[in-house]
């Protein structure tokens, strides 16, 4: 599932695409991809302008002009792609020069277009990622969203409220802790994984044996290896690429994640996989030793 920098990574290329363009049309093959009421698609989508694009946590928003949002969850596959084309509905095809291939193909579910010719398309292999038209002043009751915690990123969250945060869950692993989106919003498993390493701490580590240095180590560590992957494009693990469809090349910097069997950069030991928080979990064990 795309993580915090690659949904931000989307968000900006598609804040410099979109605002302004005027939505005139819309076509879906998969209902659950756009789960919405036909009268409200006809009043407050068709015939509006983008204003702007927004994220919270995981998920887009593309503010409307008309009062209403799409909020978008890409879950495990999905793929935002503008092109500013004349391309044509699905099945027609088209060139383009992303790594993904011509668009549409057999993983576009919604393709919206734009009174000056462009689309965007909402690819989604697994069929999961959804495309929700609502008032935008709903948005921050929306059940998922109300119970995100501080965005990790923002200028005004704190190492004081990281701490603080993190210890209403002392027995919990770190690992899980910080992979919690009430706790923080927008951590996944690459990033929890690159953070703990860069901090030298055990993800099984119980959240109270964590001493406040190592915990300001994770901190830092934390919002430096996402501003770097911002900077990089985001991670393409697998489905992710970016608003024009390129992959993100984090991943090549990535200290151990999908590393197993390779040398430590610190300590030159092998990087072994393991299991923590029900997710599949990288370290290095002499690095990182165990606690409590």
């Amino acid at each position: 599932m795309p993580e915090l920098p690659e949904v931000e990574t989307v968000r900006l290329g598609l804040a410099k695409l979109l605002p302004g363009r005027v939505i005139v049309g819309l076509e879906n093959d998969w209902p659950k991809s756009f789960p919405n009421n036909p009268d409200d698609v006809e009043k407050y989508l068709i015939g509006a302008k983008v204003s702007q694009v927004g994220r919270r946590g995981k998920a887009l928003i593309i503010q409307l002009n008309t009062g209403f949002s799409l909020l978008i969850h890409l879950k495990m596959t999905g793929q935002l792609v503008f092109r500013d084309d004349q391309g044509g509905g699905f099945g027609a095809g088209h060139p383009n020069d992303s790594l993904i291939g011509e668009l549409p193909d057999r993983s576009t579910r919604l393709i919206f277009k734009f009174i000056d010719g462009a689309h965007l398309y909402f690819n989604d292999q697994r069929k999961f990622g959804w495309v929700k038209l609502m008032p935008s002043e709903q948005i921050a009751d929306e059940p998922f969203i109300a119970k995100l915690g501080p965005e990790a990123l923002a200028e005004d969250f704190t190492f004081d409220e990281f701490r603080s945060r993190l210890m209403r869950h002392p027995r919990t692993s770190i690992k899980a802790a910080i992979l919690d989106q009430s706790v923080l919003a927008g951590v996944g498993n690459i990033y929890a994984d690159e953070g703990l390493f860069a901090a030298r701490i055990h993800p099984s580590t119980p959240v109270e044996k964590v001493s406040a240095v190592k915990l300001k180590r994770l901190y830092l560590a934390l919002r430096e290896v996402m501003q770097l992957s911002i900077s990089l494009g985001g991670s393409s693990d697998r489905n992710y690429v970016d608003a024009e469809g390129r992959k993100g090349s984090y991943l090549t910097f990535a200290k151990v994640f999908r590393r197993e069997g390779q040398a430590c950069s610190h300590c030159g030991r092998p990087i072994s996989k393991i299991r923590v928080a029900s997710r599949g979990t990288h370290i290095c064990a002499h690095c990182q030793p165990r606690v409590g």
